[in-house]
C-alpha cells in the first residue's frame, strides 16, 4: 500500500485513514498514485472516464502513465475521490544525464580524435556511411509490428469449431469457445454486461470482447490488465476491429494477449503473449 493520508468525510464528519492501492509500473517498480495530505476529498456524484483516472509519474524509470483515480467508499454510503499530487516537470537528475553527457562531448570544448573532422555516429553508420542493416542510398529496413513465434511443441488439441458473428453475443460467444478451447475451464459470460467491461471469467481468467467496429483502445487494454492484477489472473482481449498503435504497445508491456477475430469467429493472436497463449495453453 502506499503512504496513509487521513480522508475526512464532508457528508457525515468522519475521519478515515486511507492508503492508495499499489500497482507495477511496466518497468516492474511498485508504484502508488501521490496522494495530497490535507486536501479536502470529494463526493462523487457523477462519474466521468475523464475523472476516473489520473496521471501518475514512476520515480524508478520516469515513465508517465493513466492510473485509476483513488476513490473511497464511507460507510455512510458516500464515494469519495481523494486528490493526487498533480504531475510536475520530468526530473533532470537522471533522465536528462546521458543528453547533457552527449552534449558535453560534441561541444567545443572536447579533445581528441573524436572532436574532429564532421560528427559521424560509427555505431549507426556502416563502413562507406550507409546505416548498418540497410544498402546505401536506401531506406532503413522497417520491421514489422508482430512476428509470430514459432510453435515447436503445439499443445495437442481438437479442431476448433468457431460459430459465426453476427451479434455482439455471438462474439462473445466466440470468445468463450475458444478460451475453452485453449484449455481455461468453467468459462462464464454474464447475462447482462458489467461497468467493469469484462465479459467472461473463469478460475484465474478475465476477458474482455469488443465487437464494435473501432480499434480498442489503451484505455480498455489498462482497464482489463487492471481487473486481472485485482483478481491475480490472466487477462486476454479479443476484438473483431483490430487495436490502436498504442494499446498493442501497452498489450506487449504488460504481457497481455490480444486476439483479433473475423466473422467467423476464428481468433487470430496479434502480439506475442498470445502467440505463447496459443502454443502454451492455459
Amino acid at each position: 500500500m502506499g503512504d496513509q493520508v487521513p480522508v475526512r468525510c464532508p457528508v457525515c464528519r468522519r475521519t478515515h485513514t486511507f492508503a492508495a492501492p499499489v500497482f507495477p509500473c511496466a518497468c516492474g517498480a511498485p508504484l502508488a498514485p501521490p496522494l495530497m495530505r490535507g486536501a479536502p476529498a470529494e463526493p462523487i456524484r457523477h462519474r466521468t472516464w475523464t475523472d476516473d483516472w489520473v496521471t501518475v509519474r514512476c520515480l524508478a524509470c520516469g515513465r508517465q502513465d493513466q492510473w485509476p483515480q483513488p476513490e473511497l467508499g464511507c460507510p455512510c454510503g458516500t464515494v469519495l475521490r481523494v486528490p493526487v499530487r498533480p504531475v510536475t516537470a520530468a526530473p533532470t537528475s537522471t533522465a536528462s544525464a546521458p543528453s547533457r553527457t552527449a552534449s558535453a562531448s560534441s561541444g567545443p570544448a572536447s579533445s581528441g580524435p573524436a572532436s574532429s573532422g564532421p560528427a559521424t555516429s560509427l555505431s549507426a553508420a556502416g563502413p562507406h556511411g550507409s546505416p548498418t542493416g540497410s544498402p546505401s542510398g536506401s531506406s532503413p529496413v522497417e520491421r514489422p509490428a508482430h512476428i509470430p513465434l514459432p510453435r515447436t511443441a503445439p499443445v495437442p488439441r481438437p479442431t476448433f469449431h468457431p460459430v459465426t458473428i453476427r451479434t455482439a453475443r455471438d462474439a462473445v460467444t466466440a470468445a468463450a469457445l475458444y478460451l475453452r478451447w485453449l484449455g481455461f475451464q468453467d468459462v462464464v459470460q454474464p447475462e447482462e454486461r458489467p461497468a467493469s467491461g469484462i465479459d467472461l471469467r473463469g478460475p484465474g481468467l478475465v476477458a474482455q470482447v469488443d465487437p464494435t467496429t473501432r480499434p480498442a483502445t489503451l484505455r480498455a487494454v489498462e482497464c482489463l490488465w487492471l481487473n486481472g492484477l485485482s483478481s491475480s489472473s490472466v487477462s486476454v482481449f479479443f476484438s473483431l476491429a483490430g487495436y490502436a498503435d498504442d494499446a498493442r504497445a501497452r498489450a506487449d508491456d504488460l504481457g497481455v494477449p490480444l486476439f483479433v477475430m473475423d466473422l467467423t469467429g476464428t481468433p487470430q493472436p496479434v502480439n506475442s503473449p498470445a502467440d505463447e497463449l496459443l502454443s502454451a495453453g492455459s
